[in-house]
């Protein structure tokens, strides 16, 4: 078997590789990392944001997310996240902590994803994302969030996985003790 990696398709934001005989996908832009924002308003509400997500054909609950170094050159996990969250939602994080970085879907991309935790939030703007995202905000209250989403689900929402444990990254670092 070769590891010598052929180029199979390449387009404005992808590429489909084949290594031996392995096919997988890689983003033709940005650092093959994205952010995922876990943020808690002062009134203990969980943001969310709801999207129409083209590859799913559905509208989608997802956490506030994006790319580092999409348009940013010099993007830092910590800046991608603050910029995604007041783009997103209008909540400016006075504290950011990477908590976690790993593989989306291992087997398909070479796309690696952070965990941050937002804390500090101020209102800073209405959010609702850039270009033509048309993202709404969702903030629940954290003790619902779990039965809101479920909800979410029965209406035909698609929910990323990723949601459960970003709940449970609010009250916990990775290794499982307290969050502080």
């Amino acid at each position: 078997m070769s590891n010598l990696k052929q180029t199979l398709y390449e387009g404005q934001w992808l590429r489909l590789v084949r290594i031996g005989h392995w096919e997988s996908c890689e983003r033709t832009h940005a650092q093959g990392m994205a952010v995922i924002v876990i943020a808690v308003t002062p009134a203990d509400e969980v943001l969310f944001v709801e999207q129409f997500r083209i590859p799913l054909g559905a509208r989608t609950i997802e956490m506030p997310a994006g790319l580092v170094g999409d348009d940013h050159a010099e993007d830092t996990l910590v800046d991608a996240a603050r910029r995604e969250l007041i783009e997103e939602t209008g909540w400016s994080p006075g504290r950011v902590d990477v908590l976690l970085t790993g593989p989306t879907s291992s087997g398909m991309s070479n796309e690696r994803i952070a965990f941050v935790r937002a804390r500090e939030l101020v209102k800073v703007g209405d959010g609702g994302g850039v270009d033509d995202e048309n993202i709404i905000v969702h903030a629940v209250p954290r003790n619902e969030a779990p039965a809101w989403l479920m909800r979410k689900r029965a209406e035909g929402y698609e929910l990323d996985l990723k949601l459960w444990a970003g709940l449970w990254m609010i009250d916990h670092n990775p290794d499982g003790s307290p969050a502080d």
